[in-house]
């Protein structure tokens, strides 16, 4: 019993030990650093993302050596990446980044590293091999890009690496834009592809932003709309914008500029967000439709006019930031004018908040990667090129909607407006053809009374004179006499002086009718020659028809006394007569000086007689 008690007690030792033993081997490969087990490149592979076999340290003083480093690295001081997510947004200091590589593929000694963001300010790569030596190589767009091992858009290295021999990898990043370092090694072949694919994706976006800017250029030199002009430099400015951001700036434009590669993004950051805010702006028609949104759209570009010029002064740590989330900001209050419009019922709107709804996605999967919100991936990677390329190309075909709404509103009130001209002008030509059978009626009425006299509405003596001429001829051109009238009123004095004037008017008004109403029937002219005086133009065959309606005008004057104030006042008429044969021709003159001697002599007969003249006519 004893031994066996023994026994056991030594088997319960030994069980605690190793216990301890596994707990401690446990603690161990927890403070192990990351790269303690190298990342083998195994054969059939042509790349390795290196996110997830990284190690990272946040040197916040930026004071360290390399060799303090890989002592670190060495002592378990290196962290692996946060869910392997190589973003930490915008940060101060320099990181450190670590892994061991070991090489298995014996064909492929040369790989390439790519940092597969263009933005980073410095980088410092160290290679430690198992001999100690270490090799040292520089990137980052403050180093010339002519001094990249390939010429590309992203930092690259070349790496050495023998097979079946562990190299140490340490990077050193220091910048002032985001922190993110999305690190990948590739074969040759493989960085060959990787060229091939992003020429092709990125060939397509900016072909597709060249393709809309030289269409939409041809729209505005034809049509000189305002928002077409807007719209090319949105367009033309976000291009540049993501030209800097893809690394493509540092590439053509400014390839040994530091300060332009720092200042370059939040420069043209502002330039596109002034653009927008002013295409939105002659979209939506704000100054018309909604001038206190118009004057919030003018503050904002205001905003972004001055941090454009502080940019160009301010730490690329403060400008960036600042430009990045401005972009948000600036995207959101599109949003809500263009809402705005949509409830005033402004159509063309619709498009345009699909548009800058696309955008504001991409932009904002792009801005919470730059601060580390974000897991780095192919959608917040590309995000804003996709959003942007979908945004374009709908604001292009706002633009085409746009115009042909106003183009069909344009017709619409030119249409309206002809109709209203037509109703007018039908309008107005009635009234001036009214106005005109009115003017001529008065011209009628008016030459009438020209033409009479205004007492006892018989001719007047001017018109006599050119009708008498008139009727000469056409007598003489049908074959027939002219017989003139001349009839004076008898003691026509004694009447305005025992009756008075009115009496006498009156008198002369009644004689007037009483000449007329015999004379019309035979087509005769009366007129009144002067004072009690009336002359009587008569057509006829013979000077015996004259004769006998001579006297029966003056039967009728007679036979009629005039009523006037209860006194019944008797008139009698001496007439002379004289008949222009057919054919003889004689002048108005002396026409009327016989017919007036034939009216002498009816006066010295003793009145209220008719005579004929005795010239021979």
């Amino acid at each position: 019993m004893g031994t066996m008690g023994t026994t056991t007690r030594t088997e319960r030792g030994w069980r605690v030990l190793a216990g301890w033993l596994l707990a401690a081997a446990a603690c161990l490969c927890l403070v192990l650093p990351a790269a303690a087990t190298p990342l083998r490149l195994a054969a059939g592979e042509s790349s390795f993302p290196l996110s997830n076999a990284l190690g990272y340290w946040h040197d916040a003083g930026a004071q360290a050596t390399p060799e303090q480093a890989f002592a670190r690295a060495k002592a378990g001081g290196f962290a692996p990446l946060p869910g392997g997510n190589p973003a930490f947004g915008f940060q101060t200091g320099a990181y450190w980044f670590h892994v061991s590589l070991e090489n298995l593929q014996r064909d492929e000694p040369l790989w390439i590293l790519v940092q597969e963001y263009a933005l980073s300010d410095r980088l410092d790569l160290y290679l430690r091999y198992p001999d100690g030596h270490v090799e040292h190589d520089a990137g980052g767009d403050h180093v010339p890009f002519a001094d990249r091992f390939i010429r590309y858009r992203h930092p690259n290295f070349r790496l050495d690496l023998p097979a079946d021999q562990r190299v140490e990898l340490l990077l050193r990043v220091q910048s002032e834009s985001s922190m993110q370092v999305p690190l990948s090694l590739y074969t040759p072949k493989a960085f060959a592809e990787l060229l091939r694919d992003a020429q092709f994706s990125n060939g397509l976006y900016y072909g597709i932003v060249l393709a809309l800017l030289c269409y939409n250029l041809v729209l505005w030199l034809m049509l000189r709309d305002a928002s077409y002009f807007w719209y090319l430099l949105h367009t033309g400015a976000f291009g540049l914008v993501l030209f800097a951001l893809n690394g493509y700036g540092f590439e053509y434009l400014w390839p040994t500029s530091a300060w332009l590669a720092d200042a370059s993004i939040p420069l043209s950051i502002c330039f596109a967000l002034i653009g927008m805010q002013l295409f939105a702006r002659s979209f939506l028609d704000l100054r018309t439709r909604w001038p206190a949104g118009d004057r919030m759209c003018l503050a904002v570009v205001a905003f972004f006019a001055l941090l454009g010029v502080a940019s160009t002064w301010l730490p690329y740590s403060i400008a960036t930031p600042i430009a990045s989330r401005a972009v948000l900001l600036g995207v959101l209050w599109i949003i809500i004018a263009t809402v705005v419009m949509l409830r005033r019922g402004y159509r063309p709107a619709r498009l345009f908040l699909l548009a800058w709804s696309l955008f504001l996605s991409g932009t904002a999967a792009f801005t919470l990667l730059a601060f580390g919100a974000l897991p780095q991936n192919f959608w917040t990677q590309n995000g804003v090129q996709v959003g942007s390329a979908l945004e374009l190309l709908l604001l292009s075909l706002a633009l085409g909607k746009r115009y042909a709404s106003l183009r069909e509103e344009n017709v619409r009130i030119v249409q309206e407006t002809n109709e209203k001209l037509e109703r007018g002008l039908i309008d107005r030509t009635r009234e001036l053809r009214t106005a005109m059978a009115q003017l001529g009626e008065a011209n009628v009425k008016l030459l009438e009374y020209s033409q009479r006299d205004p007492l006892t509405g018989a001719y007047n003596r001017r018109y006599f004179h050119e009708a008498f001429s008139r009727l000469l001829e056409e007598c003489r051109a049908d074959g027939r006499a002219l017989a003139m009238l001349l009839l004076d009123l008898d003691h026509f004095k004694r009447i305005n002086d025992r009756y008075g004037h009115q009496a006498g008017d009156a008198c002369l008004v009644q004689a007037a009718r009483s000449i007329e109403a015999v004379a019309h029937p035979h087509g005769g002219l009366v007129a009144r020659f002067g004072g009690e005086e009336f002359v009587v133009l008569l057509p006829c065959n013979a000077a015996q028809d004259a004769l006998q309606v001579a006297e029966a005008i003056r039967l009728r004057i007679q036979q009629q006394p005039v009523a006037h104030d209860g006194t019944s006042i008797h008139l009698s008429a001496s007439i002379g007569l004289h008949t222009v044969a057919a054919g003889r021709g004689m002048g108005q003159e002396d026409i009327i000086r016989i017919a007036d001697a034939a009216l002498y002599r009816a006066k010295d007969d003793g009145r209220n007689c008719v005579r004929h003249s005795l010239a021979s006519a």
